[in-house]
């Protein structure tokens, strides 16, 4: 560490090149934190979860008791050991509470004041942070499986949404309303992702075993289909035969610079496509134990080289290298089924939920510190981030932001 901090003092090293280095030495060693709680708040199976990325110290999670947490991640009290406290619920006692299992969350990616979400009481409610009240309510015909706001929309302010019925529906925040359907998978529709990198460009996956990305300014369907064998996409004939799995496919994720787009179906496969071409990448991830029947929200991390892929498998968390398929480490901590990992870009951490109804918290193991820096961390009492660092990670962490 202290040769790459030389280096880029000197400018021998590019600034980028210390932050994907120390980037990648905390994703490589992601450990289950002893000293890190989550409040358990949830009295059933947690399905989603999400981390603002604003200030990255407020996470969102959604339960299948229809329960909706709001936790604090930061350590005000300096002490290595500390619990991520609930600062609000939307409980059961609220006359506002979801009657059935939230299956998404986002954070309004502006700002905190607002988040969206959705359940299987076919609504999705835009909600009002400061009241816990919902600003607007969207009722659907059939169930809600997915949302997602675009996390760079400039010009529109749409929500994708993915329910029972195989349209897709958009709707607007500003009019309130539903303002267009994309038509054209035959199945639920599981997964919906707008692209990091193009606000207009959006993805969608369903029970039909079809990957569809959409340009939603063109009325006349997707940009194309994607499949598996990559066939001709210039043949029209073929279009309604691609499909991106052999089964459903419940999970979507676009890589952060928005040039990938990972899919997992339940054919216990996942695949790495171009999000320009729809070309099937080709990379071999192994078999990747599915066994959801609605949506999977798995993540990619940020920033490292090589990235890496979080993907729930059975009660454990599998970790692959993105462009290789290896299998990395499998993250062993939850008591049943995870359901969800959202990766937090700012600290390399992870936080995954799951069946058990618990939160767990997966933070990079840092370096040994010297005596004498440790004792002037504890005379000096620095430590007030929600990771605890030694001093040369305090400083890798300074650089990296």
């Amino acid at each position: 560490m202290l040769g790459f901090l030389t280096a880029r003092q000197t400018g021998l090293d590019d600034p980028l090149r210390l932050r994907r280095v120390e980037s990648t030495r905390r994703v490589l060693s992601l450990k289950l934190n002893p000293d890190r709680d989550v409040d358990r708040i949830h009295g059933n199976g947690i399905n989603t979860i999400d981390i603002e990325a604003v200030e990255g110290r407020y996470m969102l999670s959604g339960g299948a008791d229809g329960v909706i947490v709001i936790y604090d991640l930061e350590n005000f009290g300096g002490k290595p050991q500390y619990t991520c406290k609930a600062v609000c619920t939307v409980g059961r006692s609220s006359r506002h509470v979801h009657k059935f299992s939230v299956e998404t969350v986002q954070w309004y990616p502006y700002d905190t004041g607002m988040f969206v979400s959705s359940s299987f009481d076919k609504t999705m409610k835009v909600w009002d942070t400061e009241t816990l009240k919902p600003a607007e309510v969207f009722e659907f015909d059939g169930t809600v499986y997915s949302h997602h706001l675009s996390p760079i929309a400039r010009k529109h302010s749409l929500i994708a949404v993915g329910t029972k019925n195989p349209k897709i529906q958009l709707c607007d925040l500003k009019s309130g309303s539903r303002i267009h359907v994309l038509q054209g998978h035959r199945g639920e529709v599981l997964s919906v992702r707008w692209s990091p990198r193009y606000e207009h460009i959006l993805a969608s996956a369903s029970a039909d075993s079809k990957v569809k990305v959409w340009d939603v300014r063109r009325a006349s369907g997707s940009l194309f289909t994607l499949d598996q064998h990559n066939g001709d996409k210039s043949k029209a004939s073929s279009e309604a035969v691609n499909t991106a799995h052999n089964g459903r496919v419940n999970g979507l994720c676009f890589t952060s610079d928005g040039l990938y787009l990972l899919t997992a179906g339940t054919d216990d496969r996942m695949r790495l496509w171009n999000s320009a071409s729809g070309e099937n990448t080709l990379v071999n991830y192994g078999k990747v134990c599915n066994e959801s029947r609605k949506r999977l929200q798995f993540t990619v991390s940020r920033g490292c080289s090589p990235e890496f892929v979080f993907v729930p498998c059975g009660s454990s968390v599998a970790v692959y290298a993105l462009h290789t398929g290896e299998l990395i480490t499998m993250l062993r901590g939850h008591y049943n089924n995870v359901d969800c990992c959202e990766f937090h870009p700012d600290y390399q951490e992870l936080y995954s939920g799951g069946k058990d109804c618990n939160i767990l918290a997966w933070v990079p193991v840092l370096r040994a510190a010297d005596v004498e820096e440790e004792e002037s961390n504890r005379e000096n009492k620095v430590r007030t981030s929600p990771v605890c660092f030694s001093s040369h990670d305090r400083s890798a962490h300074i650089l990296l932001k």
